[in-house]
């Protein structure tokens, strides 16, 4: 069983991790799409956060949240000094572009990490997508829904690891918003990550925060979104609530998740010594 309930997380480690010596480096606002546009010019940019005494290690990327119309890229402190490369993305809002424009720009920023990761000490076959409520939502559509990373030639399949915090499982609310629907009127059409259900998903870390102080009806879209990709023979997706967190202190707590499961499958290297 796969689903877990978790109480306020609260770890005392005796080990020192091996890479908790290792110099980071910090490389911002990179262009991840070539345009002459403005905005995309202002909006479509990243950061590279990475161990420069490592190579070879995960790249978590990381979409932050606002709804799809506010927000900017940072490096969670909880994913810093962890040997892993972290690349923070920024990707245009609803309120200048389409829908589908977000999800282009999520889709861009994975493929920039696929062809350039390796610069940085990563290994491109083992890359996370990973993000917080808009965030999560965009890893969703990201790694179920091909046709975002077609263009690039990539099968989302390949990914190593999606974990989407507290992301929506229905069509996302500001596009339902913008339509004249409800937040509380849940609608299923192409731009839900439910709609595009299949086997050989990667591994999906599905988190939420708790159930009865999460946003909306959020850990019960995710749970519905882990139960149909279980019947669709995904059974390495895990399903989390984080109890006593609300939709915006989860992140922290889910962070440890994301770290916990990296350490368990990196077989390549000891995380850990004495």
């Amino acid at each position: 069983m796969k689903k877990h309930i978790l109480l306020a997380m609260v770890a005392v480690v005796a080990l020192v991790p091996l890479w908790a010596h290792s110099d980071y480096a910090l490389v911002q606002d990179i262009a991840y799409r070539d345009t002459t546009d403005a905005y995309c010019q202002e909006r479509c940019v990243l950061d590279v956060y990475y161990p420069t005494r490592l190579t070879d290690v995960p790249v978590v990327v990381w979409f932050h949240g606002g709804g799809l119309v506010g927000g900017n890229k940072f490096i969670p402190d909880s994913l810093r000094n962890s040997g892993l490369v972290v690349v923070a993305a920024n990707y245009r809002f609803m309120s200048k572009v389409s829908i589908d424009e977000c999800i282009r720009d999520a889709a861009a920023v994975v493929a920039w990490v696929f062809e350039h990761g390796s610069e940085y000490h990563g290994d491109t076959h083992k890359i996370i997508v990973a993000g917080h409520s808009a965030g999560g939502y965009l890893t969703s559509m990201v790694g179920l829904d091909k046709r975002w990373l077609a263009p690039y030639g990539i099968d989302p399949d390949s990914l190593w690891c999606l974990a989407p915090y507290s992301g929506q499982a229905v069509t996302h609310f500001e596009y339902r918003r913008r339509q004249g629907i409800s937040e509380l009127q849940p609608t299923l059409d192409d731009l839900a990550p439910l709609s595009h259900l299949r086997s050989g998903v990667p591994p999906m870390l599905i988190i939420s925060g708790d159930r009865e102080q999460e946003l909306y009806g959020r850990y019960e879209e995710q749970a519905y979104l882990w139960r149909m990709l279980r019947l669709n023979g995904n059974e390495q997706t895990e399903l989390y609530e984080l109890k006593g967190f609300d939709h915006g202190q989860m992140a922290e707590p889910a962070h440890a998740i994301l770290k916990e499961w990296i350490e368990k499958n990196d077989k390549s290297r000891i995380f850990y010594a004495k």
